[in-house]
């Protein structure tokens, strides 16, 4: 569908055919991002991975964040960090298990995120008194801000309307909280180097420094460039992860029958020990198979990224504008009825012994994109992910509060670059005894 937005053209893919042809055929020329207001304050100028222009620059940042934290090699290594988040996570919840009380998953989920996010690419967590998830609140507004309405974007010559309805006030106002943040955090890393103080496990921004310091890098990174890379890393990180978590969480509620075969999966491989264990994930066929259904279900970024064209191009017999906007609608192509059977259930039997992947190589199946500008980061993520509702569904068995029945759980969600739940989770945990 191709529609006129303001002044941009602006095409509404909803096929999986079309989103192969986007991302795998033609990728080059749908490479490039459209320079938003909001990115462009967030991220000064789009100078970060995920709203860099195409080419010499962004694939070098891109490189980096790889190398430095995205890689397999990597995620691996921050296990230990996934592994200590997880069992203050638990510490919590048995002490409302004791109460009797409900929790606030999604409060709970948001802060584990973020702290497992900073702790990797910050080098620890965002609030060091504990309690930062008011930070992760900031990340979530600022994802919500992030596809506000601009006029500047649709009607450039109506860009001052943006400062009267108070947007680029609140933009900038973001913008100076995560800054700030930022800046703090840079020089902690700086001091701590120059008293050769340094930590054996080396974080992303401790990485990126290095790499400044060093001179070695064909591409500049200033004080800017620095702070748009790392938020690009933890602000994606941190809401695209809860998000998930906590969507897999509320279907796994409504749906009782599918919670107790994967808790039985997973009490099965974790057994009588102390803790659940990197090794035993790789062994729980039916979780991923949970996990990759919350994906298509409910992916974190329904429209994915917006892409931009380069040159003008034909695409189903009609003519693509340079310049267009694109917008592939993840949430449309894996609810499409002609690949899904029963699109609208959450049926995580459907992965079982199907080779349908979330890799961006299916293309009825692409939650975190495809092509070159593919989410660099699911890795990451899913690995995150995964070991955190492995030790929720192990450590506890959950019910909703005040004997409210599935049906009566509200499903609805908030949208801004990622859509999460509109009202939080809240749920009463009962400790299981292995």
């Amino acid at each position: 569908m191709l529609l006129r937005m303001g002044h941009v053209p602006t095409l509404i893919v909803s096929s999986a055919e079309a989103a192969s042809e986007i991302m795998k055929t033609h990728d080059i020329v749908f490479a490039n991002r459209p320079q938003t207001t909001a990115a462009s304050i967030f991220f000064h100028g789009c100078v970060d991975v995920g709203f860099a222009p195409f080419g010499e620059y962004w694939r070098k940042v891109k490189k980096i964040s790889v190398q430095e934290l995205l890689g397999p090699k990597t995620v691996q290594s921050f296990h230990h960090v996934r592994e200590e988040e997880a069992a203050g996570l638990i510490d919590k919840i048995r002490f409302a298990c004791h109460s009797g009380t409900s929790v606030n998953i999604s409060e709970m989920l948001i802060s584990v995120s973020s702290d497992i996010v900073s702790r990797c690419v910050l080098g620890r967590k965002a609030d060091k008194e504990g309690g930062n998830s008011k930070f992760g609140e900031l990340t979530r507004t600022f994802m919500v801000q992030l596809t506000a309405f601009s006029f500047g974007d649709l009607f450039p010559y109506l860009g001052w309307m943006d400062t009267l309805t108070g947007l680029i006030p609140r933009l900038k106002a973001t913008s100076r909280a995560l800054d700030s943040f930022l800046d703090q955090v840079i020089e902690e890393h700086r001091s701590l180097e120059s008293d050769g103080d340094r930590c054996a496990q080396t974080d992303f921004l401790q990485a990126l420094l290095q790499l400044q310091k060093n001179g070695k890098l064909d591409v500049q990174l200033t004080r800017d460039n620095i702070i748009a890379v790392v938020l690009d890393m933890f602000v994606g990180g941190t809401d695209t992860s809860s998000t998930m978590m906590e969507w897999a969480i509320a279907e796994l509620v409504r749906n009782q029958t599918i919670m107790r075969k994967a808790q039985e999966e997973v009490r099965r491989i974790v057994g009588k020990k102390s803790k659940v264990e990197a090794n035993d994930i790789e062994e729980m066929g039916y979780l991923k198979c949970i996990i990759k259904e919350t994906l298509r279900l409910h992916p974190a970024a329904p429209l994915l990224v917006p892409r931009e064209t380069s040159a003008s191009f034909e695409l189903g017999g009609y003519y693509i504008p340079p310049k267009t906007r694109v917008l592939v609608n993840a949430f449309a192509i894996q609810r499409d009825p002609s690949f899904w059977d029963r699109p609208d259930e959450f049926l995580p039997e459907r992965f079982e012994n199907n080779p349908v992947d979330f890799k961006g190589q299916d293309f009825q199946f692409i939650p975190f994109g495809s092509g070159r500008r593919g989410c660099p980061g699911a890795l990451f993520g899913v690995t995150a992910v995964e070991f955190m509702i492995a030790n929720l569904l192990y450590w506890f068995d959950w019910r909703l509060p005040d004997g409210a029945t599935q049906e009566e759980l509200d499903m609805s969600e908030i949208c801004g670059m990622t859509a999460y739940k509109k009202t939080p989770l809240l749920l009463v945990p009962s400790l299981y005894s292995p």
